[in-house]
């Protein structure tokens, strides 16, 4: 299992850097130019300087090879730095100092570091985005086992009907859904989430979870909608193996079978969604955080496509390529820990 998580690791390499050419070549046949937001009484020879200080008047090749370097080497130093001195999760480590102070990527409508941009989004993100895909799996993966141990049941209907609104109405239509219905006319929730508040203490931690209910409800309901019918077609398939009528003939319990002997078999293919889940919960948040004012990657990526700020989207959506190579790796790790008869060793 070792050899081929390296293995996998190693190939990854070659798929990003195609990956990242790709992307490189689109956004530069993106129509737009950088200078468009420059006031018309600047000099045209101050905006050439400009646009050679942006590094545009270089060729294509030295420009793709500069991103290259920045994007692989010089922010991967950034961002190990700022997770062992400013990050929640690995604060408490040493604090290192990788980066010593190289170029760097910078975007083209605020003139800071992208990386800056994306670490100050980061927090905002991840509270959203990861509260709302660990409160859609713990619904879903219940409702899809009870659906799936009582087929056909007024509770496997009512799953369904709702799993099938989750699947149909998109986030833009559920955001000023839940807006209109909750804020505007019952006044419960805030409609704008403040990314400046701090919580310290139970009133503000209150006023924090108020303004997370909404955008993580519009989040979670497609989670839920995708895994749960994924779950209840997986238990479905075991229940009716022949090692399940075993298990039962050998006097087990029904709920070691269910829980036990089924749920594992069935959770195999249910990884893969769950996984591979991660880097879509994240598009599916750019437009969540531009309904609800999250300050987030995706309200970023947005205000970056606006501006035609290429640096800073190229950046977005590497992460997002980044993502969904490293997810598709871990759900096939995941593979092998939980069927014991898949070995790729």
């Amino acid at each position: 299992m070792f050899t081929y998580t390296i293995r996998r690791l190693v190939l990854s390499v070659p798929t990003l850097l195609f990956i990242s050419l790709v992307i490189f070549l689109l956004l530069q046949l993106a129509p737009g130019d950088p200078m468009a937001q420059v006031p018309l009484t600047v000099p045209p020879e101050v905006k050439e300087k400009m646009r050679e200080a942006l590094g545009l008047g270089q060729p294509l090749h030295v420009q793709y090879w500069k991103w290259l370097v920045q994007m692989f080497w010089v922010e991967p130093k950034v961002f190990i730095d700022w997770l062992t001195t400013s990050s929640a999760l690995l604060g408490w480590l040493p604090d290192t100092t990788l980066y010593q102070g190289e170029l760097r990527v910078i975007s083209w409508q605020t003139r800071s570091p992208v990386m800056d941009l994306i670490v100050q989004a980061l927090p905002q993100t991840l509270t959203v985005v990861g509260t709302a895909y660990i409160v859609g799996i713990l619904i879903a993966i219940p409702i899809g086992i009870y659906s799936a141990y009582r087929q056909y049941s007024v509770f496997d209907q009512a799953g369904t009907f709702v799993t099938m609104i989750g699947f149909s109405i998109p986030p833009f239509f559920t955001g000023p859904l839940l807006i209109v219905i909750f804020s505007v006319q019952l006044g419960w929730f805030p409609f704008i989430y403040d990314t400046t508040h701090r919580v310290t203490d139970w009133p503000s931690f209150v006023t924090q979870v108020k303004q997370m209910i909404m955008p993580v409800m519009v989040l979670a309901l497609q989670t839920t909608a995708q895994i749960s019918r994924f779950m209840r077609a997986s238990m479905l398939d075991n229940l009716r193996q022949d090692y399940v009528r075993t298990a039962r003939a050998k006097g087990l319990g029904e709920a070691v079978v269910v829980m036990v002997h089924v749920l594992r078999n069935s959770m195999i293919p249910v990884i893969t969604i769950i996984a591979l889940g991660v880097p879509s919960i994240f598009g599916g948040a750019i437009i969540t955080e531009v309904v609800f004012s999250v300050n987030g990657i995706g309200s970023q990526l947005i205000n970056a496509l606006f501006a035609n700020d290429l640096p800073l989207v190229m950046t977005v959506t590497f992460i997002f390529a980044m993502l969904i190579v490293l997810f598709n790796i871990i759900a096939d790790v995941l593979y092998g820990v939980l069927d014991p008869r898949i070995r790729y060793d």
